[in-house]
């Protein structure tokens, strides 16, 4: 239980063990990174026992920025056949759970894996419980198994209020066919991720006001105007003409960097293709001037020491905050939806 797995977007496993290597020099774990390129998941490798369980209970999952899931165990080959009791003998001295996820890589081969889990879980799912290992309820501990292949799989432990809200941290959200644009994804991801569900009806409420920097063809102004807000849709290019029959709409054809509202409204949205650093100067404008109160951008990446980029941002736009006097919540996280990017989520508290 010493080992901590975390999945990731493939391509981005350098990124994870720089964020995780960091993450627990400051915490004082001691332990190495791994990961193999394309492989769509890293280690740590804590050196002392029970410093991955420390590790863990000293960060917040949803405070981490590349990494998708996570857990604390250990890998199990597995029989070809009679895999429940190997399992059941394994999890002999593990702590009874209260939820159970199995999941694989997002990679071709954990695809491929998906099928074998759908038919696998609900026969394990009921030898768990008469076993007494599940106990199945709200919070607690979830058991996750992260099946490499059907011979393979790292049986991890995570709290359910401290890891991804979704299996694999991959959100099953539904495309809306009225959406101009697949980019609409983004948004809504980003409001699961930053916003507890609770608070949706105050902080997304209807009759609010919102500005979308970069907005056409309006994949991130429909979400908006589907919670009965009111957008001013920035951008030279077009919008779809069926967000502009609703009236809720109002396009103005300028420079999203030049804009400026005449008066505060409560969002600021803004998926412009643009150098990160200048995307973060944007956020900090908006947020640190009070022409918004709550802001979500996204911040293209560069090729290379990507991890490291973020923090930079990351630590301007505290630092330029701080320096206005603005007491802010500052949130980063690469999500499912995102590619070559992470969104930025930042809420004005003073």
């Amino acid at each position: 239980m010493n080992t901590l797995l975390l999945h990731c977007r493939p391509g981005f496993e350098g990124e994870v063990c720089a964020e995780i290597s960091e993450r627990a020099a400051l915490a004082g774990v001691a332990g190495y990174a791994r990961g193999k390129p394309a492989s769509a998941c890293a280690e740590f490798v804590c050196s002392e026992p029970g410093s991955a369980q420390r590790l863990m209970q000293g960060l917040r999952f949803d405070e981490l920025i590349f990494p998708r899931q996570w857990a604390r165990g250990s890998y199990l080959q597995l029989p070809e056949h009679d895999r429940i009791s190997v399992l059941l003998r394994h999890l002999a001295d593990h702590p009874v759970c209260s939820g159970l996820w199995l999941e694989v890589l997002d990679s071709n081969d954990g695809k491929e894996l998906s099928t074998f889990c759908r038919k696998f879980e609900a026969p394990l799912r009921k030898a768990l419980i008469a076993a007494g290992r599940l106990r199945e309820g709200q919070g607690g501990k979830r058991l996750l198994l992260t099946f490499k292949s059907g011979r393979e799989v790292f049986v991890g432990v995570a709290e359910a209020d401290n890891s991804a809200l979704w299996p694999m941290g991959i959100p099953r959200l539904k495309f809306p066919r009225q959406a101009p644009s697949r980019s609409t994804l983004k948004l809504e991801e980003a409001w699961h991720h930053f916003i507890p569900r609770e608070q949706w009806a105050k902080r997304l409420a209807e009759g609010m006001t919102a500005v979308d920097l970069g907005a056409s063809p309006g994949g991130w102004t429909w979400q908006l105007v589907n919670r009965q807000m009111r957008v001013t849709a920035v951008d030279n290019g077009p919008m779809a003409e069926s967000l502009m029959d609703g009236g809720m709409v109002d396009h103005q054809r300028a420079d999203g960097f030049a804009f400026r509202p005449r008066r505060p409204v409560d969002w600021m949205v803004c998926d412009i293709v643009e150098k990160p650093a200048r995307n973060a100067a944007l956020l900090e404008t908006w947020i640190g001037e009070g022409l918004c109160r709550e802001a979500v951008v996204n911040l293209k990446l560069p090729m290379k020491q990507r991890y490291a980029e973020v923090t930079r941002l990351l630590e301007r736009i505290a630092a330029g905050l701080a320096g206005r006097g603005v007491k802010a919540r500052i949130g980063c996280k690469q999500l499912y939806h995102d590619r070559e990017e992470v969104t930025c989520h930042v809420r004005r508290l003073a």
